[in-house]
């Protein structure tokens, strides 16, 4: 490889232009279109139960399909699809993850001290922590739940009733696993993995 590399050297190699879409807005860039057939083949590859109430999160490794429960945690969900309309999530950190319990997420600073700034009323309910599930974080407050949120890697039944599960993952938890584990105090982890998009699989 030495070899190779000292032949360029006699040789000016020319230099790329710097990428004029820096700074620009939005409505200024292109975006590549899909058709409504493509859409719909899209939307149904998925083969979730209510599109409007499905989630595709996106991760490094690959696609995660989240169903939520708008019956049980109406407020939650609707904040939730809220918030990923907006972008929120994106390229937010797993900032707290404990191998064999749960991946937690939606924190804007990345460490687990911030939300949205919409506090919502809890909506604990019958439905289990288990392998899958999606809940809200909270502090010691009931009331406290904001954009925070975690998966659980495996069933953890001493949560249930105490935090308002919103949804579970019905493709793609093995991606989910993947995500990297954390070392310090508490499950924190260092250069964490993170959200790539979520998108409320109706809007695709």
């Amino acid at each position: 490889m030495a070899k190779e590399t000292k032949l360029l050297n006699g040789e000016k190699t020319p230099k790329l232009p710097k990428a004029q879409t820096k700074g620009l807005k939005s409505a200024e860039t292109k975006k590549l279109t899909v058709s409504k057939s493509r859409a719909k083949k899209i939307k149904h590859s998925y083969k979730v139960k209510d599109a409007e109430n499905a989630l595709l999160l996106k991760l490094k490794d690959g696609d995660v399909v989240i169903e939520m429960f708008a019956d049980v945690a109406p407020n939650h969900v609707a904040r939730i699809k809220e918030l990923v309309r907006a972008g929120f999530y994106n390229g937010l950190k797993f900032h707290r993850v404990i191998d064999g319990f749960m991946a937690q997420t939606g924190c804007p600073y990345g460490n687990g001290t911030g939300g949205s700034g919409k506090k919502l009323k809890a909506e604990f309910n019958k439905m289990p922590h288990k392998r899958g599930t999606v809940s809200m974080a909270r502090s010691m407050f009931p009331d406290s739940a904001d954009s925070q949120f975690f998966i659980c890697f495996a069933d953890c039944d001493w949560l249930n009733g105490q935090y308002t599960v919103w949804g579970e993952v019905s493709s793609g938890m093995e991606y989910v696993d993947m995500i990297k584990k954390g070392d310090g105090a508490n499950g924190a982890v260092s250069a964490p993995d993170e959200i790539i998009s979520m998108s409320v699989i109706a809007d695709i």
